[in-house]
């Protein structure tokens, strides 16, 4: 087995968190409501943005638009608390349960995914 499908089992099956960031160094983070599991956010995570969420508990991303650190709700105060953190099976993906302290979207919505896609229509419909 050369190093290569040694990393990778070891990413795939192990025990050690050996995050496989994209090109970009970014990985893609989903948010997910504790109490109701519902997705609330997708975001990116690079480094930066991870040590950050590990270190205090409060989600942390990279804004790909301001190209810096984002704790989310730094303005608004929404904040998201980490209860666990998941990873998939290439540890290329994230899942962040929190408890919101208000709306996630910058919409002032609760989630950003707020409207649905009627396919008859293919109009959006806020659900």
């Amino acid at each position: 087995m050369n190093a290569s499908d040694h990393d990778a089992k070891r990413r795939e099956s192990g025990t050690d968190f050996m995050p496989k960031f994209d090109a970009n160094g970014l990985l893609c983070a989903v948010v997910i409501d504790h109490a109701s599991k519902d997705i609330l956010m997708v975001a990116f995570m690079d480094s930066e943005a991870l040590e950050a969420t590990i270190e205090t508990g409060v989600a942390h991303f990279h804004s790909r638009s301001r190209g810096r650190l984002w704790k989310k709700g730094e303005s608004s105060g929404n904040v998201l608390q980490v209860r666990e953190m998941r990873v998939d099976c290439d540890q290329d993906a994230l899942i962040l349960v929190c408890d919101p302290a208000g709306p996630t979207c910058h919409t002032g919505a609760r989630s950003c995914f707020y409207r649905g896609l009627n396919r008859e229509t293919g109009q959006l419909e806020t659900s």
